[in-house]
Formats: C-alpha cells, sequence, structure tokens
C-alpha cells in the first residue's frame, strides 16, 4: 500500500450483476491514510472538558510531533447508545506514518510520552479508559483536507459499527460505494469517513455520516423504516451485513469539519 498520503489510482474490473461494478482504473485517487478509531469512557459530567483538552490541547501537539490529524472529535447521544462517551478519529500517513507514531510513544521506559505527562495527568481527571480500533479506508472515504474542502459537515452524525460476514468487509465497501452512496446522498447522509478494522477477519466496518441537522436526521430515521431503495439496498446486503449498532454524535465545538481547520 503507498505510504506518506499519497494517492493511487483504484483499479476495478466490471463485475456480474448481484456482485459490485468495479470502477475503471483513473476514476479516482485512492485514500492510502491509516486512522485511529477510539470511543473514549468520560468520568461523570466532564464530556466537554475532554472534548476541549483533546482538541484543543492534543490536536496541535499530535500534528506537530507525530504527523497525526484529528479527523474529528464527537459526543455521543446519550439516548442512543452508551453515555457518557466521545468518539475520535485521527489521521495518519499510511503503516509507516503509525509506526513512527506508535515508536514515539513506546520507546520511553513508562510507555508515555514524556513531554505528554502534564496532558495525560491532566485527561485522566476526565476519561477512565476506551476501545482503541486501528482502521483501513475505503479507497473512496475522504481524508480530512478533502472532507473539509469538500464542506462535508453537519450539526449531527450517524455512527455505524456493522458487523460483516468473515472475509467480506471489503466487498460490502464496494457494494456500498455502488449501491448505497447514491440512496445515502437522497435521503440527506454524506459521507465523512468508512473503513475496514484490522485485527478482525475483515469482519467490520466503522461508518461516520454527516447530516446537516436534527430535522435531516429525522427524515433519514423515515426513509429507514419507509423507503423502497433503502429496503432493497438492506435486501442486496443482507448476508453480507449480518448485524449493525448505529448511534448519533454531536460535534465537538472544534471540531475540524465544522470549524474547516486543521488543527
Amino acid at each position: 500500500m503507498p505510504e506518506g498520503g499519497e494517492r493511487a489510482d483504484h483499479c476495478i474490473e466490471t463485475a456480474k450483476e448481484g456482485a459490485p461494478k468495479r470502477r475503471k482504473k483513473g476514476a479516482v485517487m485512492a485514500n492510502t491514510r491509516i486512522y485511529i478509531h477510539e470511543f473514549i469512557d468520560i468520568i461523570l459530567q466532564n464530556r466537554a472538558k475532554y472534548m476541549h483538552h483533546m482538541t484543543a490541547n492534543w490536536g496541535p501537539i499530535g500534528r506537530t510531533e507525530r504527523d497525526q490529524l484529528c479527523f474529528g472529535v464527537w459526543a455521543t447521544v446519550g439516548s442512543t447508545e452508551r453515555w457518557p462517551e466521545t468518539v475520535n478519529l485521527w489521521e495518519l500517513k499510511g503503516w509507516k506514518g503509525l509506526a513512527a507514531n506508535f515508536r514515539h510513544e513506546f520507546s520511553s521506559p513508562t510507555h508515555q510520552d514524556p513531554s505528554l505527562e502534564t496532558w495525560w495527568a491532566e485527561a485522566a481527571n476526565f476519561r477512565s479508559g476506551g476501545y482503541d480500533r486501528i482502521v483501513i479506508p475505503a479507497p473512496y472515504s475522504p481524508t480530512v483536507e478533502e472532507a473539509i474542502a469538500k464542506g462535508i459537515k453537519g450539526d449531527v452524525y450517524y455512527h455505524e459499527t456493522i458487523r460483516i460476514a468473515p472475509g467480506q468487509a471489503k466487498t460490502y465497501l464496494e457494494m456500498m460505494e455502488q449501491y448505497w452512496m447514491p440512496v445515502a446522498q437522497r435521503i440527506g447522509l454524506t459521507l465523512c469517513f468508512a473503513g475496514r478494522p484490522i485485527m478482525v477477519n475483515n469482519s467490520e466496518v466503522i461508518c461516520i455520516w454527516a447530516m446537516k441537522d436534527w430535522d435531516a436526521w429525522a427524515d433519514v430515521e423515515i426513509a429507514y423504516e419507509e423507503d423502497a431503495e433503502v429496503a432493497q439496498w438492506r435486501a442486496r446486503s443482507q448476508h453480507i451485513a449480518l448485524d449493525w449498532r448505529n448511534k448519533l454524535l454531536a460535534p465537538a465545538p472544534l471540531h475540524p469539519l465544522n470549524t474547516g481547520k486543521i488543527l
């Protein structure tokens, strides 16, 4: 896989009916970044403090010391999932970039970046732990710079954790691009991120979608229940997408997509 933010042609051939049609060579430049996706458990009423600490204080450090960009920090809408919680997404320049990030963190005898000792101590007041994934993006998933350039943002976001038949995550993402993305766009969903976590059997997909506002979210839910093309997509993908868990996210005040500024 190309590294360092370079882009490569995504070349796929035409497939027979029932399988995703492949894009022609040169149709798109593939996203070659690697992402760290995090669920963060917040202590009591410290969610706002943690989001500010992460975006205002850690974001610039990560970019300067590790070439790690903040794609987004969101608050989980508690009525839709576990709470209090935040979701973080970080962008790194390929596998070598991720390796350099880990080397920077774990070369210290304490397995903690010495320059972040004060930051970690402060963060401990706001969070109790979390759950991370390393995620390979779908070729068509935008980088944070591309998402900002395209004006992708929303007052509310849809987060999907999709359980996939083992070995079929790539196939699902290809099908999603061809069959679901046009429908999703029509009903009010704009793709922010799509990818497949490593260290599992290609059996999971993570997607994050932007929605203009809360009324747009309501329209999406109505479409999920009533729209014929939504039903067709679910029927088409039912043997690959075995189950999913969705939740709503609200962007942090300094969220790069909503401010239009890289932290």
